[in-house]
C-alpha cells in the first residue's frame, strides 16, 4: 500500500486500488478488493449494491497511472490527468466481496499516455476500456 501512496496523489475515500501485483513501464496488474463498506454502496444501490461503472473506470485509470509513474521519464512533481475514455464496456456487475483484477498495457510518449485495461472477477471479464492521459507539472 505504501508503494501506491508514493505513486498516486489519491487518498481515501478516492484511492480505488489496493495492491500492485505487477507493474513495469508497459504492462500492469493491480488488485482492488471490493468490500461492503465502500462509501458508494449505501447509495448505489441500497437493496442491490453494485460498484458504479465510472468508479471501475477510475480504478482502471489509477492502475494505469501507477504503472506510468514507475517509468524513468515520469518525473517527480508531475501528475497524470485522465483525458479520454474510449470503447468502455461493462459486461457484468461488480458487487461486495468481489476481487477486481485490473490488467492492461501502457504506451507513453511526450506527455501522452494510452492504456488498454481489462477488469476481471474470478477470471471473467467484467469491464474494459481504452484510456488516454496527459502528463503535466503540478
Amino acid at each position: 500500500m505504501h508503494e501506491i501512496l508514493e505513486l498516486l496523489p489519491h487518498r481515501y475515500p478516492f484511492l480505488l486500488i489496493d495492491r500492485i501485483l505487477e507493474a513495469d513501464p508497459e504492462r500492469f496488474k493491480v488488485l482492488k478488493n471490493v468490500t461492503f463498506n465502500e462509501p458508494f454502496f449505501p447509495g448505489h444501490f441500497p437493496d442491490h449494491p453494485v460498484m458504479p461503472g465510472v468508479l471501475i473506470v477510475e480504478a482502471m485509470a489509477q492502475a494505469s497511472v501507477a504503472s506510468l509513474a514507475t517509468r524513468p521519464d515520469f518525473a517527480a512533481g508531475q501528475i497524470a490527468y485522465l483525458a479520454g475514455v474510449d470503447d468502455a464496456r461493462f459486461l457484468k456487475p461488480v458487487t461486495p466481496g468481489d476481487t477486481l483484477i485490473l490488467e492492461g498495457t501502457l504506451r507513453y510518449r511526450r506527455g501522452l499516455g494510452k492504456s488498454e485495461v481489462s477488469a476481471r472477477v474470478e477470471g471473467e471479464e467484467v469491464a474494459r476500456a481504452k484510456l488516454t492521459f496527459v502528463v503535466r507539472s503540478r
